[in-house]
């Protein structure tokens, strides 16, 4: 994204292009399926234990201080797309980029917008993912941890089971057009004014549910396919920002997602002492909801915590799958209200 929006600054590449859209038009869509391949919703209500309910509090931690943060910070400086990115905002601190991404599409953010967004936000992500890991330092690994095929790492290849040779690749670019088709048909249908990407991206995680075994052998190939496809996303997203506007939206911005991470971690710890969850699955589930089930799985095997890597990782990609529902009725729901 820097590097993008630094050539189109230049005059390098246009601000401008068909190719923008064509990547925010196919690759996007096709991007959230082949991420969401790993969401079977029994095996995470199965195999997340204690947490779930923190993954929970965390979740709803996240909708309270977006909405408290947004009546101190109403964003006015982006004008109608404020209340919108703080529904991105709280959708990628739910579940990740990918919900950010989601929303940002489904809404029609702009692009110099989503630029600013993302520049701050990552900032302040990075800073609180550091937060976490050194403020945790007070909870040792526990003395006792059976490690067996539900929670040993080597038995994890990115919580996917399948290869990614050529056929797999193909495979799973398949499934997500057929999947990609099938939910801009129902869109259509239905409520043909809005986007298609939440109905598609309920449409995988029904599909991923009820045949865990088929897409669990795409999802290594899936996570390749959509990884790329979103870092084409973050590019087009750079090319349409102006430098000007990201310096002058990124401070606000900054406060906002600041604001609204720190109200997150506050709320979380207290309704974590109220309903008696672990200080390690607090933290965890916070990592997860902020950054995803890579960074919360990263972060327990990091802290030396077994028992909780692919709970993490399970409870992330729940973020995954619920992040942008979440985003977009709170943005609907409330936010669009407040202004």
């Amino acid at each position: 994204m820097f590097v993008s929006i630094l050539l189109s600054n230049l005059n390098v590449i246009p601000f401008v292009s068909p190719t923008y859209k064509f990547i925010n038009s196919l690759f996007v869509p096709l991007s959230i399926p082949c991420l969401l391949y790993s969401s079977d919703l029994r095996r995470i209500l199965k195999s997340t234990q204690q947490l779930l309910p923190a993954f929970v509090l965390g979740t709803i931690s996240t909708v309270l201080s977006t909405i408290v943060t947004f009546k101190i910070c109403a964003l006015k400086s982006l004008g109608g797309d404020g209340w919108k990115i703080a529904s991105a905002l709280a959708a990628r601190h739910i579940g990740g980029a990918i919900n950010f991404i989601s929303v940002s599409e489904t809404l029609n953010i702009q692009g110099s917008s989503i630029s600013s967004s993302i520049a701050a936000d990552n900032i302040v992500v990075a800073l609180y993912f550091s937060f976490l890991f050194l403020s945790s330092n007070k909870f040792k690994k526990p003395q006792e941890v059976t490690v067996g095929a539900d929670n040993n790492p080597k038995d994890i290849k990115d919580d996917g089971e399948g290869s990614s040779n050529l056929e797999t690749i193909a495979l799973a670019l398949f499934t997500s057009s057929s999947l990609c088709f099938a939910g801009s048909y129902l869109t259509q249908m239905f409520i043909p004014s809005a986007s298609s990407l939440p109905i598609i991206s309920l449409l995988t995680v029904a599909a991923s549910t009820g045949f865990p075994k088929f897409f669990s052998n795409l999802s290594e190939a899936g996570g390749i396919i959509g990884v790329i496809f979103i870092q084409l996303f973050f590019a087009a997203s750079g090319a349409a920002g102006s430098i000007a506007d990201v310096l002058k939206n990124a401070p606000v911005l900054f406060l906002f997602s600041g604001t609204q991470i720190l109200l997150h971690y506050v709320s979380l710890m207290a309704l974590g002492r109220i309903f008696k969850i672990g200080g390690r699955e607090l933290y965890v589930a916070s990592n997860a909801n902020v950054g995803g089930p890579t960074t919360a799985a990263a972060m327990a095997k990091g802290k030396n915590w077994p028992d909780l890597i692919l709970p993490g990782l399970l409870v992330g990609i729940l973020g995954y799958a619920t992040g942008t529902i979440i985003g977009l009725s709170l943005g609907f729901g409330v936010l669009q209200k407040l202004i």
